[in-house]
């Protein structure tokens, strides 16, 4: 699934800045001279995972973390980088930005595991099933307390300003005063995707009643999939199985895919 997004440029910091440079800084890049570049280019959808090259397949860096220093006056775009090979940067050579696989965020919502209390057994099981079912460039792992801001915050983060084309959150989805991950998720939802939820309830159902108090909520967001799941492991691992045959494809048409959906 690699595709061509756009074109760089990149400039050293002292250079004259103009309304299309966006500064990057606190770079993974040790073989950079100078770790204060500014990137210029026409390609508004910036995210990460996105990796940078001069020919596709041959990356030098990829995108890690994106986020806003907001200013009194002015707010800038910091980028950090990853150099995934030696390499010097040429100033005013174009260099191509392109997506190769999707980027994937598994948050773990537990207060004991948060405090270090309780060992994450669900954010493993999730990233290895669906490193086993799609092509994965980038993941992001993170253990919060179930705390709505907390998740609000993190989620608004990976949707607007990473674009992390899969969001899953694992633990919350039941009824107690401290599941909370339904009530923010459904808050930030533009599409819901009633069938990921039927599929998933339907094969709950099938191995305890109590899937029924289950409130996993699943949905589009801008360019993000979201998807709430309960938080022991036998219950990820079923919930999973329900719609893990469709992922790739829903990812795909997220991304205006023109492909058929019929079956072949």
């Amino acid at each position: 699934m690699e595709k061509v997004l756009g074109e760089f440029l990149f400039k050293g910091i002292d250079n004259s800045p103009c309304e299309e440079e966006q500064l990057i800084t606190g770079t993974e890049a040790p073989f950079l001279k100078t770790e204060n570049l500014r990137i210029i280019t026409d390609y508004d959808q910036l995210a990460t995972g996105l990796y940078i090259g001069e020919k596709i397949n041959h990356p030098l860096f990829q995108i890690t973390k994106i986020c806003f220093d907001v200013q009194k006056d002015y707010v800038q775009k910091n980028i950090t980088l990853k150099t995934l090979k030696q390499t010097s940067i040429t100033q005013h050579k174009k260099y191509i930005l392109w997506r190769s696989g999707f980027s994937l965020a598994v948050i773990t919502l537990s207060d004991r595991g948060f405090l270090g209390e309780r060992i994450d057994e669900s954010g493993p099981v999730i990233e290895n099933l669906i490193k086993k079912t799609l092509p994965i460039s980038y993941i992001i792992r993170s253990i919060i307390p179930d705390d709505i801001y907390t998740l609000k915050g993190l989620m608004s983060d990976l949707i607007f300003i990473d674009k992390i084309d899969l969001i899953i959150t694992t633990g919350g989805t039941g009824v107690t005063e401290r599941d909370i991950t339904p009530d923010v998720v459904e808050d930030l939802i533009e599409k819901r995707l009633w069938g990921f939820e039927h599929a998933m309830f339907q094969e709950g159902l099938k191995n305890t009643p109590h899937a029924i108090i289950s409130r996993a909520v699943c949905g589009i967001t801008y360019s993000s999939l979201i998807i709430n799941l309960p938080g022991s492991k036998k219950a990820v691992q079923e919930n999973l199985a329900a719609i893990l045959p469709a992922l790739n494809h829903t990812l795909e048409k997220i991304k205006n895919d023109p492909s058929e959906c019929a079956r072949n």
